[in-house]
C-alpha cells in the first residue's frame, strides 16, 4: 500500500467492546484496508460473556435458549443457522444431551469449565485469523482485554509473534507515537475480572506514565472513559438486588456518568494527545478534556454492527477524527 505509507499523517482504526462476536470480529479483519490503516485496534472486553448449550433429544431435535427464549430446530441445516445466531451475538453454542445437560445444572464449576476452554479457543482462532489478514500488509494490530476478559486472555494474545498484546505496556507505534494501555476498569456491579479500586486504577496510570518518553505525543488507551465525560453516561443501577436492575424515578431510568475518577484526573494531569476508551456501549462520541481528543466509538456487538473510530494525528495533534459504523 505505497500510497498510505507516503503519506504525512498517522491512521489508527480503533474498536472496542465487541464481546465475542464472530459478525463484528470478521468486520474488524476487513476494516484496517478499507479504511487504509497504519494500525488497528481491537481493544478491551473481546471475549464473550456466555455458554448455551444446544440439547439433542431422541427424537433427533434440537433445542436451546436464545436470550431467556428456547428455540427448537429439526434440520442440520437449522442448526447450522442456530450455532451462527449464537455466535454473531457472542456467545459460544456447545452441544450436549439431556444427561449432559442436568450434569451441567447440578455442577456450576464444569459449565465455568467449558465456557472459558471455547473462549480461549475462538479467540485463538481469531489472532491467527488477524495475523493471517494483517501479517503482510504493512498494518500493525493490536488486540487487548477489558475489564470483562479473564486474565487467562492475555496468554493467548502473548502467543502471536504478530499481534500486539499492549496491555499494561507503553508501546511505541512509531518514532514519534507511543501508547500506553490499560484494560482494568473502576468497580462495577457485576464485579468483573479486572474491576479494580479508583485507587488502584490510578496507581496503573501513574506507573505506566513514568514509563512514557514524550507524554505530548503519547496516546492513553484506557478502557474505561473519564467520568462526567458525556462518553460515560448509563442507565443508573440498582445493585441491593441480584442481578442489578435499572433504577428508575418517577417512572423513568435514571442515567450517570459512571467512568473513573481516577482516568479523568490522570487526563488532566498528563494532558496526552489522544485518549480511546470503551467500555460504555451507549455513550459514542469525541470530547476534549483539555487538549486532550478523548474517544469513544460505542457497541453494537449484538446486532453483528462494528462500531469504531478512524483518528489521523499529524505535526503534535490531533488532525481529524471520524466515528465509523458497519
Amino acid at each position: 500500500m505505497p500510497e498510505r505509507k507516503e503519506r504525512k499523517f498517522y491512521k489508527i482504526f480503533f474498536s472496542t467492546d465487541v464481546h465475542g462476536s464472530e459478525r463484528t470480529f470478521r468486520k474488524f479483519l476487513t476494516a484496517g484496508k478499507m479504511y487504509e490503516a497504519d494500525v488497528v485496534m481491537l481493544c478491551g472486553d473481546i471475549t464473550g460473556k456466555m455458554l448455551v448449550p444446544i440439547v439433542e433429544w431422541p427424537d433427533g431435535t434440537y433445542t436451546g435458549r436464545v436470550l431467556g427464549l428456547e428455540e427448537k430446530v429439526k434440520t442440520e441445516d437449522e442448526l447450522k443457522k442456530l450455532e451462527e445466531k449464537l455466535c454473531n451475538m457472542g456467545f459460544y453454542p456447545y452441544h450436549t444431551d439431556p444427561d449432559g445437560m442436568k450434569e451441567m445444572q447440578a455442577e456450576p464449576a464444569k459449565v465455568s469449565e467449558i465456557f472459558k476452554r471455547l473462549m480461549l479457543e475462538r479467540l485463538a482462532r481469531w489472532v491467527k485469523s488477524a495475523e493471517e489478514h494483517y501479517r503482510d500488509s504493512g498494518i500493525k494490530c493490536i488486540m487487548t482485554g477489558g475489564n470483562d476478559d479473564l486474565p487467562e486472555v492475555d496468554a493467548v494474545l502473548d502467543k502471536s509473534d504478530y499481534v500486539i498484546n499492549s496491555d499494561r505496556k507503553v508501546v511505541k507505534l512509531t518514532d514519534e507515537y507511543e501508547m500506553m494501555t490499560i484494560g482494568e476498569a473502576n468497580m462495577t456491579p457485576w464485579k468483573c475480572p479486572r474491576d479494580v479500586t479508583e485507587e488502584k486504577l490510578k496507581e496503573l496510570i501513574d506507573s505506566l506514565a513514568g514509563k512514557v518518553e514524550n507524554m505530548r505525543n503519547c496516546i492513553f488507551n484506557l478502557h474505561v472513559p473519564p467520568i462526567d465525560s458525556t462518553l460515560d453516561t448509563a442507565m443508573m443501577l440498582d445493585a441491593s438486588v441480584d442481578p442489578p436492575k435499572v433504577a428508575m424515578k418517577g417512572g423513568q431510568p435514571v442515567t450517570a456518568g459512571v467512568g473513573s475518577t481516577a482516568v479523568r484526573e490522570c487526563i488532566e494531569k498528563y494532558k496526552p494527545l489522544l485518549g480511546l476508551h470503551g467500555h460504555i456501549h451507549e455513550s459514542r462520541g469525541v470530547v476534549n478534556i483539555g487538549r486532550t481528543v478523548c474517544v469513544n466509538p460505542g457497541s453494537e456487538y449484538g446486532e453483528g454492527i462494528l462500531r469504531g473510530a478512524i483518528v489521523n494525528l499529524a505535526k503534535d495533534k490531533v488532525l481529524s477524527y471520524q466515528l465509523t459504523s458497519g
